[in-house]
């Protein structure tokens, strides 16, 4: 037996075979006033069940996942016992993990934040259902800095005031988007010196000198890299021009942002061949180029170097931004986000939500780090509805799912003021949103199989003919989608294969009648209640099976945990023969 490194806890083998639900839409409470074609889906209901339901029309669909789960504080469960609890979480993460791994896309990134009580056990969870090798970052996350430690024992603990997000991503993915922070200027560098870090850009070009023709040498590709030479250039520092002029050091770099920058000896292919052709000339050079790669990709670009060495200059302008007249340094992401704002986030979109609320700041940057404009992304523990908020109006596609409530008090709600253009907070400003798409509101179906009073598996009463065939084909892999023509074609497997789901008894004739106007080459499977003895041997290319006991063994039906109601029983077409 070949032996793995995994994560056991009590309970792990016990196979948990989730029942794929229909998905109802509600129109009552969908919004769609706006965006009649809108496909952004707010569902009610568990979500394990919901992901199953999921899982036949979107795996591999969903660009980036993001979840926000219980992080078992003790608070989740009715009983605090280490082994017992601690075992529901784990359980009820590996399933979810699992079905939420299926729905990403090939290039797909998922996000998992929690704090310190479970983010080691998910880690390891995580390189067990994703792969270890698509471990991407752990990302740690300062939040309030009145958070303090859970439970009792605070007088031994240090204050809690960071999180971890955990970062998976399937084999085709290849990157992150580029995105940075902005920090205030004045700010970045009362930090800089408070912190006892030397601040690079100090130097400034007051003058550029004579440029004289000088050579052309080749790049890697065979293209043409144009050589100058420049002549009495002239630089002065940062702080004393400031003196000179009178001016506040920050004033200084407003009037010369332009002209400031720092030296670099960056290793780079293009910096090797001006060194070779120019010497160890003190001198200040610049090169004109085509750039192959990068954000200057097929634009003239031009590069300088300086000294013996052929430093390369990098320019203070590169780095910052200018947002209604203040000027801000741009800091690349990397993996300690520190800098969020936690002010008012109780408040963000209009609804309270103690406790559990992350601001829209930190959504925005996980999707502008993974995805864009058009993307799909979900969310399978929606809570307050932040990251659907937030992927609407970075204008993603977008599955949110709450089992409690919240969706009706609080997704629900939030969402519509997004739509309208009443939300004025979060990231409405950064993105310059003003209202508009839409969503559809679904909810789970009950469970398609019941016990009756005799204690047999019976279809439940509530699923009429239409509703009884969707679902068959989502148990058994077919797609519904009704022929306008041919009565049995009813749900497709392929080209050639059918799945036809019908209430009536199934005798010979009717068996017959169906062959006649099938091709040679056509499949089809007829599911019924009952049949003639030996109809469904009748024929090689058509298979009759009974409901409910053809899938009585598919999942787990009418499992208590997972019972829903529907809010607005379902509207379906009488089934046509």
């Amino acid at each position: 037996m070949t032996q793995k490194l995994e994560l056991t806890w009590y309970g792990k083998d016990k196979e948990i075979k989730a029942e794929p639900r229909l998905l109802i839409e509600n129109k009552e409470l969908s919004n769609t006033e706006k965006d009649a074609n809108s496909e952004n889906m707010l569902i009610h209901g568990d979500n394990l069940l919901a992901l199953k339901a999921l899982e036949a029309k979107y795996a591999g669909k969903v660009k980036c996942v993001y979840i926000d789960p219980p992080y078992n504080t003790g608070e989740a469960f009715d009983e605090y016992n280490d082994n017992i609890e601690h075992s529901k979480w784990l359980s009820l993460m590996y399933e979810r993990l699992q079905l939420l791994w299926k729905l990403l896309s090939n290039d797909g990134v998922i996000f998992v934040q929690l704090n310190d009580d479970e983010m080691n056990y998910c880690k390891v969870l995580m390189d067990e259902v994703c792969g270890r090798n698509n471990f991407i970052n752990l990302i740690v996350v300062k939040t309030k800095n009145s958070s303090g430690a859970s439970g009792g024992g605070e007088d031994k603990r240090l204050k809690k005031n960071v999180e971890f997000i955990l970062c998976y991503a399937k084999p085709d993915f290849d990157k992150f988007n580029e995105s940075y922070s902005l920090v205030e200027l004045s700010e970045y560098l009362e930090n800089m010196k408070s912190s006892g870090k030397s601040f690079k850009y100090t130097t400034v070009f007051t003058d550029f000198g004579q440029r004289e023709y000088f050579k052309t040498i080749k790049d890697g590709s065979g293209s043409d890299i144009k050589i100058y030479k420049h002549s009495s250039y002239a630089t002065r520092s940062i702080s004393s021009l400031a003196k000179e002029n009178n001016l506040s050091e920050i004033d200084a770099f407003y009037k010369y942002i332009d002209s400031v920058c720092t030296t670099e000896n960056a290793q780079t292919s293009i910096r090797t061949r001006v060194r070779d052709v120019t010497g160890d000339d003190n001198n200040l050079y610049s090169i004109e180029y085509y750039p192959v790669s990068g954000r200057n990709k097929g634009q003239l670009t031009t590069i300088y170097f300086v000294g013996e060495s052929k430093r390369l200059v990098s320019w203070f302008k590169n780095v910052t931004v200018f947002q209604n007249g203040v000027l801000y340094k741009r800091e690349k992401t990397g993996s300690l986000w520190d800098n969020l704002n936690w002010n008012n986030v109780n408040r963000e979109g209009g609804v309270i939500f103690t406790g559990g609320k992350k601001p829209e700041e930190l959504i925005e940057k996980i999707l502008t780090l993974s995805t864009n404009v058009g993307d799909l992304v979900l969310d399978s523990f929606l809570g307050s509805g932040t990251t659907a908020a937030v992927a609407h109006k970075m204008k993603r596609r977008w599955i949110g799912i709450e089992m409690g409530s919240h969706a009706y008090t609080h997704c629900k709600v939030r969402l519509d003021k997004v739509i309208s253009g009443e939300d004025a907070g979060g990231i409405t400003k950064a993105v310059n949103w003003q209202g508009g798409g839409g969503y559809r509101f679904y909810e789970l179906a009950p469970t398609l199989i019941l016990k009756d009073d005799f204690g047999e598996e019976v279809i439940n009463s509530v699923y009429n003919a239409s509703m009884l065939a969707c679902s068959v084909a989502l148990h058994e892999g077919y797609k519904y989608e009704p022929d306008k023509n041919v009565f049995w074609k009813q749900s497709r497997g392929n080209e050639k294969s059918f799945l036809f789901v019908t209430t009536r008894h199934v005798s010979q004739l009717y068996v017959d009648s169906i062959f006649s106007t099938m091709e040679k080459d056509e499949f089809l499977i007829i599911a019924c209640t009952s049949f003639d003895k030996g109809a469904d041997k009748a024929y090689k290319n058509i298979s009759i099976k009974k409901i409910p006991q053809m899938l009585l063994a598919s999942c787990e039906f009418g499992k208590t945990d997972y019972a829903l109601n529907i809010v607005q029983p379902p509207l379906y077409d009488a089934e046509e023969e």
